[in-house]
């Protein structure tokens, strides 16, 4: 129980730190509206907009996150600008509130597709994922079904050989229905909890990622129908709107379950977490910030605007 407060206490010392460029940029920015103004008025409200839209929470989820503020100062008759604060930071929360059920599928015997375009931290993702779970003691298993990489193959044998776990994998060029197919028989065969497959991120050419994730789709169905299906698209937090447009398209290719988004550390467009989830109704359900083994956390809300906000834990 100590060491989970102080990996906990240690992830949330790393999320602070990675978030400090979007902090910086917007943090700061709404404490001097917070105390510069002296009245909740629409030039109050008007510069809260246009902070927040700059911080890539995006339009939609900006003026989502603003009707429950205002909604919250009518309700609590709040007058001073200063106290609006902890009411914001209760509205973003309120927009990235992960579901009960996030997690079932570490819980029981699951097939994980990763997907995501190439560059974005992908398989390294997996590899995380993978030691993650067999550190929580699951039978875990690699599969690396993104055959048109061959860095991507390499990459996931050494994350197998780090996390201490089994990998399936082929040659270069390889059907990756076919190397799944054989994953899923392996997994069944050895009482595997979670299969993790790494698949190809040609995002460039939807219609061949389409058919390809369908043939892995089917395969799963067909072979493997009491799994519980898991897809996580993994997004790089840098690229600000770009990735919102990603998780979109590739949400019209797959039915995502859930959002990993990287790189965090490395960009002033975190609140992008917040447009992502607001506008797919898609729980991000983990954060990358470095390059750590234990830089890759399950998302928590609280924990998440407290680092925004720089709120000490």
């Amino acid at each position: 129980m100590e060491e989970e407060k102080k990996e906990k206490k240690g992830f949330f010392a790393r999320l602070k730190a990675g978030l400090s460029k979007t902090r910086r940029s917007m943090s700061n920015a709404l404490d001097a509206i917070f105390h510069g103004f002296s009245n909740i008025d629409d030039d109050f409200y008007e510069e809260l907009e246009e902070i927040l839209i700059m911080a890539d929470i995006g339009v939609v989820t900006t003026e989502s996150i603003l009707d429950s503020l205002k909604e919250k100062v009518r309700e609590n008759h709040v007058k001073e600008p200063a106290d609006c604060k902890e009411l914001l930071m209760q509205s973003i929360r309120e927009q990235m509130a992960v579901p009960e059920d996030a997690y079932a599928f570490t819980e029981q015997k699951s097939v994980v597709l990763v997907i995501g375009v190439n560059g974005v931290g992908k398989t390294t993702t997996t590899g995380k994922l993978a030691a993650s779970l067999k550190a929580d003691g699951k039978r875990t298993l690699l599969c690396a079904a993104d055959t048109f990489r061959a860095a991507a193959t390499e990459q996931l044998i050494e994350w197998s050989n780090r996390a201490g776990v089994d990998i399936i994998s082929a040659s270069e060029g390889a059907d990756p229905a076919a190397v799944v197919f054989d994953a899923v028989h392996a997994a069944k065969s050895r009482g595997t909890d979670v299969l993790l497959c790494d698949t190809a991120g040609r995002l460039h050419n939807k219609k061949n990622l389409m058919d390809e994730l369908g043939k892995i789709s089917r395969v799963i169905d067909r072979e493997y129908p009491d799994a519980l299906r898991e897809t996580l698209v993994v997004l790089d937090g840098t690229t600000g709107q770009n990735a919102l447009q990603q998780a979109k398209q590739f949400n019209e290719i797959a039915k995502i379950t859930g959002i990993v988004i990287t790189k965090l550390d490395g960009t002033a467009k975190g609140g992008i977490a917040i447009a992502i989830q607001k506008e797919l109704g898609i729980p991000v359900k983990y954060i990358g910030v470095g390059e750590k083994l234990e830089d890759l956390q399950k998302f928590d809300a609280d924990s998440f605007v407290d680092a925004l906000f720089a709120v000490e834990e």
